[in-house]
C-alpha cells in the first residue's frame, strides 16, 4: 500500500511557557516570500487551543505548524496533497519539510533561538485513516517502511519505534534516536 497525507513532527526543546505569537509574523513572512517549494496561503492561530494545533501556516499542498498535540511542542508538517513515488519517498519528502521547516525557525531573529529541536523525537503521523487505520494490522503492514526509513535517517544509529495504540487517533511511529541529531545531519542523510 501507498502512504499518503504523511505528517512529520519535530519535538522541541520547549521552555515552559513558550508563546507561539510571534510565529504568526515569521509565518506571514513566509507567504509574502514564498520561497519554497510549495504554495502558501493562509495562517490560522489556534495557540488558544490546550494541547491543540497551535499555529498554524496554510499551504495548498501542506500545512506547517507549531502544534502541541498531545502536549508535545513540535515543528509539524501535513502532507496534503498525492505525492507519486513509493513510501520511502513520502516519508522523506514530509521529513524533509518539516527539517527545513524548523531549520528556518531555528535561524528566524525575530524568535530568539526559543524554538530549537531536541534532537531525539520524531513523530510520524499517517492521516488516512482508510489506508493506515491504528490497528496491528497496519503496524505489522508498514513496520518495515518505517524501520528502512529510520536506518537512513539516523544513518544506522541506535534508535527505537514504539507505535500509538489508541483506535481512536491517527496511525503514528514514535521515533527516537539513541543520540541527539541536528537538524543538518537528518537534513544530509536524506540528500
Amino acid at each position: 500500500m501507498q502512504l499518503q497525507h504523511v505528517n512529520v513532527k519535530l519535538i522541541l526543546q520547549a521552555p515552559e511557557g513558550l508563546s507561539l505569537e510571534p510565529l504568526i509574523p515569521v509565518f506571514h513572512s513566509w507567504i509574502e516570500n514564498q520561497d519554497g517549494d510549495e504554495l502558501l496561503i493562509d495562517v490560522a492561530d489556534y495557540s488558544h487551543v490546550p494541547a491543540g494545533p497551535g499555529v498554524v501556516l496554510i499551504g495548498h499542498q501542506g500545512n506547517y505548524s507549531v502544534d502541541n498535540g498531545d502536549d508535545r511542542l513540535g515543528v509539524r508538517y501535513n502532507r496534503k496533497a498525492v505525492l507519486d513515488g513509493g513510501n520511502q519517498h513520502s516519508l522523506a519528502q514530509a521529513t524533509r519539510a518539516a527539517l527545513t521547516a524548523c531549520q528556518r525557525l531555528q535561524a528566524e531573529p525575530r524568535l530568539n533561538g526559543k524554538f530549537q529541536f531536541n534532537g531525539q523525537d520524531i513523530e510520524i503521523f499517517i492521516n488516512d485513516r482508510l489506508i493506515a487505520t491504528n490497528n496491528d494490522a497496519t503496524r505489522y503492514a508498514f513496520d518495515a517502511d518505517f524501520q528502512l526509513f529510520s536506518q537512513r535517517l539516523f544513518r544506522g544509529k541506535e534508535y527505537t519505534i514504539s507505535y500509538g495504540a489508541d483506535p481512536r487517533s491517527l496511525f503514528t511511529a514514535h521515533v527516537k534516536a539513541v543520540r541527539p541529531f541536528s537538524v543538518s545531519e537528518l537534513q544530509e542523510a536524506l540528500t
